[in-house]
């Protein structure tokens, strides 16, 4: 790291750039992404025309091409039928550095609002209390578009060398990135063959030091619904005679899921768990004082699968798993009547390994459920997969790199860990370009509820990570060529 140093002369008001950046350029503008409510295409048809992916489009596009950053250019790809891509460029500081790429990368779409937010709070409604700003999509992700790019200005302004960089932003990650790969495609010259991936889509275990993701689960969506009538018939009338729907999806689930520990059946859901990864995790249990478990809004005495923190954070990676995340075809209790219901559908999120074969996966658990229907009902499933990921070995310049930067940002060198989250995008990178390195990292730490109610962006946690980000360009910038 002496040479990355020697390379930036004035990082010793770098934190203080950045802070000054995120208070008066990135604050004011994000919290007015956060009152657009722009959910992602999966739970919103009608995204096109309702207009607000465009609001969110146009915002972070317009805040991207104000900032004065040298060598910026910043456009909207467009496909027909797909959400939009910004692509932000910047040229390299020196000519020397221009055949270099680092690609950055983060989305603007967001989930649903969610029921839940406590009073005083909701989703569209920004609100600064303390070091957090509360709102939908605030830490997932829409922050990571001006932090990825306020690193870049303030490097340029200390000094600090950085490769030519490519950033995207996409607005399908939470319905599974079904509009990025023709987009990754369209832009396949323009990306070449980046050395350095940047994501800011991830989680941290604690705030207190830059944490680096290992790997990324994989996921396999399915919707199952099981009709035995065309329309609902008197409770009194049917029973005894028409099987109920929800019990035949409950002997479909036994297929899938053992129902008293939680185990996925299916041997193609399940990996070899790289030995690596075992250690990894019972040195980050005995690391930390909490464990995953202690940061889970348990209800009454609710007890975790595991009491073992090292389990844990390995159940969580490496294991595969099977969430009930919707319903369909159940009237509320208050207004439902005594009727033998025609249907009912179940939404499944199974999260894979990262090394699982996701396509593999989806058909095993399509087959097992559509195979022998009981009482021969109609049983459909519809499904959509997306992959996981497993980080190569991290490059010696870049481990170095990544300790100073924590340092310098929080005090404490960088750790690592596995994350049980989904971003399609790395998966997909992974792939295509299996020699590059990664630093996937974030905010969304103990307790910032992505997806859930009370969704917070930790703001000094997002000052750092925007620090490490600008460090590490220039850490990559003095490091040799591949």
């Amino acid at each position: 790291m002496t040479e990355t140093t020697a390379a930036q002369p004035d990082t010793g008001s770098l934190a203080d750039r950045i802070a000054a950046g995120w208070e008066t350029a990135v604050m004011p503008t994000l919290t007015e992404y956060i009152t657009i409510p722009n959910v992602s295409p999966a739970f919103d048809r009608d995204w096109e025309p309702n207009g607000y992916m465009e609001a969110a489009v146009v915002l972070v596009r317009d805040w991207l091409a104000a900032r004065p950053v040298t060598g910026l250019t910043v456009d909207v790809q467009r496909l027909p039928g797909r959400t939009p891509l910004i692509v932000a460029e910047v040229a390299a500081s020196d000519p020397t550095l221009s055949e270099r790429t680092v690609l950055l990368y983060g989305h603007l779409d967001k989930q649903p609002e969610m029921t839940g937010w406590r009073d005083g709070l909701g989703p569209w409604t920004p609100v600064v209390d303390g070091d957090r700003l509360y709102g939908r999509g605030g830490a997932d992700d829409g922050y990571a578009a001006f932090a990825s790019m306020l690193a870049v200005e303030a490097a340029q302004a200390a000094g600090i060398p950085h490769a030519r960089l490519l950033l995207l932003v996409e607005a399908s990650e939470e319905s599974g990135s079904d509009d990025l790969p023709a987009h990754i495609d369209r832009l396949a010259e323009r990306i070449g063959t980046p050395e350095l991936v940047v994501c800011l889509d991830s989680g941290c275990l604690d705030t207190e030091r830059l944490w680096v993701t290992t790997s990324l689960r994989g996921m396999a969506a399915v919707a199952l619904t099981v009709e035995v009538l065309t329309s609902g018939v008197h409770s009194g009338g049917a029973s005894g005679i028409v099987p109920s729907s929800f019990r035949i999806i409950r002997q479909l689930l036994d297929r899938v899921e053992d129902a008293v520990t939680g185990q996925v059946l299916l041997p193609e859901l399940h990996v070899e768990i790289p030995v690596e990864r075992i250690t990894a995790a019972h040195d980050t249990a005995d690391a930390l004082t909490r464990s995953p478990a202690d940061e889970m809004p348990f209800a009454g005495t609710t007890q975790p699968m595991s009491s073992d923190a090292a389990q844990q954070y390995i159940a969580r990676t490496w294991e595969p798993t099977l969430s009930y995340i919707s319903a369909d075809g159940l009237p509320p209790t208050s207004r439902a009547g005594n009727v033998l219901r025609p249907a009912t559908t179940v939404g499944l999120s199974f999260r894979l390994p990262p090394t699982c074969d996701h396509e593999a996966a989806l058909a095993a658990v399509t087959a097992t459920l559509l195979a022998d229907p009981p009482s021969g009902a109609t049983v459909r499933v519809v499904g959509n997969s997306a992959p996981g990921w497993n980080a190569p070995p991290i490059a010696p310049w870049l481990a170095v790199a990544l300790d100073a930067a924590s340092t310098a940002a929080f005090g404490q060198p960088a750790r690592t860990f596995g994350e049980g989250g989904t971003i399609p995008f790395i998966g997909m990178l992974g792939e295509r370009f299996p020699d590059a390195q990664f630093v996937v990292t974030g905010v969304l730490g103990p307790g910032s509820n992505a997806h859930g109610p009370d969704e917070f962006l930790h703001l000094p946690m997002a000052r750092g990570v925007t620090e490490c980000i600008a460090r590490l360009l220039g850490a990559h910038a003095v490091s040799p060529a591949p």
